[in-house]
């Protein structure tokens, strides 16, 4: 007589990760592969690359992928709608007004008289952000004072570059870009959280997924989250090889401007997250909510608690 054994094999769970096709978060994905720290929880990664901050928020919304990198202001805007999304934090991206040595701006308030690039457009969170610290800390009215001047991050960059603007917002790494070539902060996020009374600073950054994902998929989330932050504390150790092996990603045009990369990129780790970070992130919604108005927050009248994922802290 014969007999027949059926042996199963479990198949590794997929998540599905939207991701800007040339962003940051690239890196630290890859290095979550290369050393394939998800291997052990039988969990893969399908990296989706998109064109665009519109393209991302669009997947996620259909389906298509699982996680994008997004902010808690977006995630609570999708749960006033209907749409209930959750963050768990990716990064301080904690940014700087970066201004030309030449221009002679030491200060917040001599930026009066002068145009301001600004990359993220009218309701920029650091831009709404740099209004409240310049009104309520300097008693300045930034919108009456300077000439905001939008446009894409690279050319933002150029324009500093070529001596055409003198001040300017733009997000981290193209921060990163202009100090490696002499521009300096002139204030830093951070700082205008401290004197707006608003500490810790709070990740401005997270992924964010939708909550009936995340009940489904608690476990596999957990994995995942843990995985970017073994990724993190590998990148932050700053080993030769690994960012070796990231330099076609990260596409810095000389050493000083890798270094300057690599230090942007570890500043904006974060090192703690739990009550604190969610109280201050709830307080920091409010002041942008009153200088950036229903355009920014949709409506959205206070950061719920629920925004914010309970299965992952750092202690």
């Amino acid at each position: 007589m014969l007999c027949w054994f059926v042996v199963t094999v479990a198949q590794a769970q997929t998540l599905r990760v939207g991701v800007l096709q040339f962003g940051t978060v690239n890196w630290e994905l890859e290095v979550v592969q290369s050393h394939r720290l998800l291997e052990a929880y039988d969990i893969e990664l399908e990296v989706v690359p998109l064109a665009s901050e519109n393209a991302l928020a669009v997947a996620l919304q259909g389906g298509r992928v699982d996680l994008i990198v997004s902010d808690w202001l977006w995630a609570a805007r999708q749960r006033d709608a209907g749409r209930a999304y959750q963050f768990a934090p990716y990064s301080l991206s904690v940014g700087a007004v970066m201004v030309a040595p030449e221009a002679g701006i030491g200060s917040v308030e001599e930026l009066a008289g002068h145009q301001l690039g600004i990359a993220g457009g009218p309701v920029d969170k650091t831009w709404i952000l740099l209004r409240a610290y310049a009104r309520r800390v300097h008693g300045l009215d930034l919108d009456s004072a300077v000439e905001p001047a939008y446009a894409a991050p690279p050319m933002i960059n150029a324009l500093m570059r070529d001596g055409r603007l003198s001040a300017a917002i733009n997000f981290w790494h193209y921060n990163a870009r202009l100090q490696a070539i002499g521009m300096q902060p002139l204030v830093t996020v951070e700082r205008m959280l401290e004197e707006l009374g608003i500490t810790p600073v709070p990740p401005l950054l997270g992924w964010v997924f939708a909550e009936a994902w995340a009940k489904e998929n608690r476990e596999a989330l957990r994995h995942f989250l843990e995985a970017t932050y073994q990724a993190k504390a590998i990148l932050a150790a700053d080993y030769y090889e690994v960012w070796e092996s990231l330099r076609a990603m990260v596409k810095p045009e000389n050493e000083p401007m890798f270094e300057a990369l690599k230090a942007g990129y570890r500043a904006g780790i974060p090192e703690r997250y739990g009550d604190a970070e969610i109280a201050a992130a709830q307080r920091l919604f409010q002041v942008l909510a009153a200088e950036g108005g229903g355009e920014l927050t949709g409506g959205v009248r206070r950061l719920a608690p629920a925004v914010f994922w309970d299965g992952f802290r750092l202690p």
